[in-house]
């Protein structure tokens, strides 16, 4: 039998940055109305320093987490809050069904307004395209996850980077007035704290990629780089945006009012491209933790490995419910409304615990003990 080939540097430090920066980026992020919701009303420079707070923020949860994680051996979240909230683990069942299916609506909602705003086809068919490629990802496991993360990961820095360079070669002017300009910063410290609550939740939707982790130092480089490279295209993307604050703000889709003010058709279209590979990325991050956490859990009881089928049906049913909700409610509404239930919900079941009880018993233990 040949040795298992040791992991590598990238797949221990980088990979779950990548794949927690998939997490995030999500529909409202990618398409700039996140942005538009939680950092905008804070003016330019308020809004860099929330993003710069939420950074700090992922950083230091993503360390906590992947270092417990690796301690108790908790790669899929059920395990995790097993080890952590012990019999009271339900409660962050109850809180990522529910985190599933708003951020999952809002994919498909944004998917929907991309199809619709760049071909004029219906919102249903931007939809159903998404759906069709979390399921085709989400169905072959681990590895076709983690070479999404990496590939999609390539495509979207870039872009980001050409997009900057673009607009700062033609509203650099206009960013730089805008920065210039005294506007007042309040709720700069809300705005970071609610983005980062919610979406730090991927800390823990990611732990199937964690299993590469090593030792504490491993944990310790993961977990820090995390909050820079999930937030680095954000602030480019935020700074390009204030070339036409505050009018933005009011905007379905910032990405593509931008692009329509940069007038270059093929650009536009690859920009849109990206976004949505960030959209399939993000979904099928949040769909593959869901079916790890059935696969264990099936595998525990059976013995048996659960097969590619089993794996679709489990995506396809919790995709469905998600994408209709998306139908019914909308982009604007989903992010305006259910994101900020969710941080609360996610700091009482989640952060709190971790950061009472977890950092505790990550002091009195050493070696690494799966969890029972």
């Amino acid at each position: 039998m040949g040795s298992v080939r040791p992991a590598s540097r990238f797949q221990r430090w980088i990979l779950p940055g990548l794949a927690f920066k998939a997490l995030v980026i999500g529909g409202g992020y990618a398409t700039g109305r996140e942005l538009a919701e939680f950092f905008l009303p804070s003016g330019p420079r308020g809004g860099v320093a929330a993003m710069l707070l939420a950074t700090l923020i992922w950083s230091a949860i993503c360390t906590a987490t992947f270092a417990f994680a690796r301690v108790y051996a908790a790669y899929d979240y059920q395990a995790f809050f097993r080890a952590l909230l012990g019999r009271f683990s339900f409660l962050f069942e109850i809180a990522y069904l529910l985190f599933a299916t708003v951020i999952l609506a809002v994919f498909g909602a944004a998917a929907g307004a991309m199809g619709e705003a760049l071909l004029g086809a219906p919102r249903l068919l931007g939809t159903l395209a998404l759906m069709a490629g979390i399921a085709l990802f989400t169905t072959f496991g681990n590895t076709s996850v983690e070479r999404l993360f990496k590939y999609v990961s390539v495509l979207l820095y870039g872009v980001y980077i050409a997009f900057v360079a673009l607009c700062l070669s033609r509203f650099g002017g206009r960013i730089e007035s805008a920065f210039a300009t005294p506007i007042p910063a309040h709720g700069w410290v809300l705005g970071g704290l609610t983005y980062a609550s919610y979406n730090v939740v991927g800390a823990v939707v990611i732990l199937p990629v964690v299993r590469h982790l090593t030792s504490r130092r491993d944990a310790f480089i993961a977990g820090a780089a995390a909050g820079p490279l999930a937030m680095l295209p954000a602030l480019l993307f935020f700074v390009c945006m204030t070339a036409f604050y505050p009018g933005i703000s009011q905007e379905t889709l910032p990405s593509d009012f931008m692009l329509r003010q940069l007038q270059i058709p093929v650009f536009h279209w690859l920009f849109q491209l990206m976004i949505f590979a960030a959209l399939l990325e993000s979904g099928t991050a949040a769909v593959h933790a869901f079916n790890e956490r059935v696969a264990n859990a099936w595998e525990r009881r059976t013995r048996v490995p659960p097969g590619r089928r089993m794996r679709l049906l489990v995506a396809m049913a919790l995709l469905i419910v998600c994408m209709v909700v998306a139908e019914r409610i909308g982009l604007v509404t989903l992010i305006a409304t259910g994101y900020r239930a969710l941080a609360c919900l996610i700091l009482a079941v989640y952060v709190v615990p971790l950061l009472l009880f977890g950092l505790a018993r990550l002091r009195r233990r050493g070696q690494p003990t799966a969890v029972a």
